[in-house]
């Protein structure tokens, strides 16, 4: 134990030496004094000294060099809301807050680190045994929207299901609370859509350019309540942002948006996430899905949307 490592507690040093080894795994092993000190069991706050020497029996893999796919190892305990799940995929709820996948810098806590450690401890991966496969993610939301993702549990569900996403042969419907009543209330958005990957923002254009990308919503309002109204949004083109900015650009701006939305409109409801949830999928396939063929015609929906319960009392999502 060098001088500068000395007065840590144990446990806390470990976690550091060790970062892939699961918060839980690490306590578990120095009460089986598979972690020693000094050649013998320690307790878990016991204070290192210079000179001290730390031994550590626990599995190769945990001493790896952090990376993405390998972050689901240091999920001890799986944090996911499984909407569905069958020997093909899963469809998770994704909340608000959660990344799909990291932002460039080493994260456990992302939603496929959780996907695959929750599939390895049932036993349906085995990431040492399968070297050209491991579970995915078909689809991603943005950190602060929620949501339906699909994560495909083999390659050949993973296929198929990026095949429909890109042939626009999986329907997917979003609810989002935005600023003022929508006029008409029901209709359809159609523009084009620059984005500027510099500022990661995106603008629309009225008329096609370089660069803008044709991008259609159709919307309907479900409830209005006070100076917030309830939208359900269906895409028929998938662009970055595309409900939030085409809202924007309408004139009702989502709750919550600080990208597009109203600054002092937001701060009046506390909101800093846009108020924007996938809550509904179906698998509207025309075509032949092969070995997923059985989820033609067949949709599912999240079990509550925070803001619609919130600001319009809806705890049943049944529109």
């Amino acid at each position: 134990m060098r001088e500068n490592d000395a007065g840590q507690r144990l446990d806390r040093f470990v976690a550091k030496a060790v970062p892939l080894l699961p918060d839980s795994l690490l306590q578990k092993y120095i009460r089986l004094k598979r972690i020693k000190l000094n050649g013998r069991g320690a307790k878990r706050d016991v204070r290192l000294a210079a000179g001290d020497s730390v031994q550590l029996y626990i599995n190769d893999e945990f001493f790896e060099k952090p990376r993405e796919d390998n972050a689901w190892l240091k999920v001890g305990t799986p944090r996911l809301t499984i909407v569905y799940e069958d020997e093909n995929l899963l469809l998770l709820d994704k909340k608000p807050g959660v990344l799909c996948h990291s932002a460039g810098v080493w994260d456990y806590n992302t939603l496929i680190a959780n996907v695959q450690a929750y599939l390895a401890q049932k036993g349906e991966w085995r990431p040492r045994e399968e070297h050209a496969f491991a579970p995915a993610l078909c689809n991603r939301i943005d950190r602060n929207t929620g949501g339906i993702v699909i994560a495909a549990k083999n390659a050949e569900a993973l296929r198929i299901l990026n095949d429909k996403i890109r042939d626009r042969e999986i329907e997917k419907t979003y609810l989002c609370a935005v600023q003022g009543r929508p006029k008409p209330p029901a209709g359809r958005l159609e523009n084009y859509l620059f984005k500027d990957a510099k500022k990661n923002q995106v603008f629309v254009r009225e008329r096609p350019e370089p660069g803008a990308r044709t991008a259609v919503t159709e919307y309907r309002t479900l409830l209005s309540r006070g100076a917030l109204s309830l939208v359900e949004c269906r895409l028929l083109t998938g662009r970055t942002h595309q409900i939030r900015v085409q809202m924007a650009h309408a004139g009702w701006p989502l709750l919550g948006d600080g990208k597009y939305g109203s600054e002092r409109f937001n701060r009046d409801f506390g909101e800093k996430g846009q108020a924007l949830y996938s809550y509904r999928l179906r698998f509207d396939f025309p075509t032949d899905a092969g070995a997923l063929d059985y989820l033609r015609g067949r949709e599912f929906r999240v079990e509550r949307v925070d803001f619609a319960e919130k600001y319009f009392g809806v705890t049943e999502l049944d529109f």
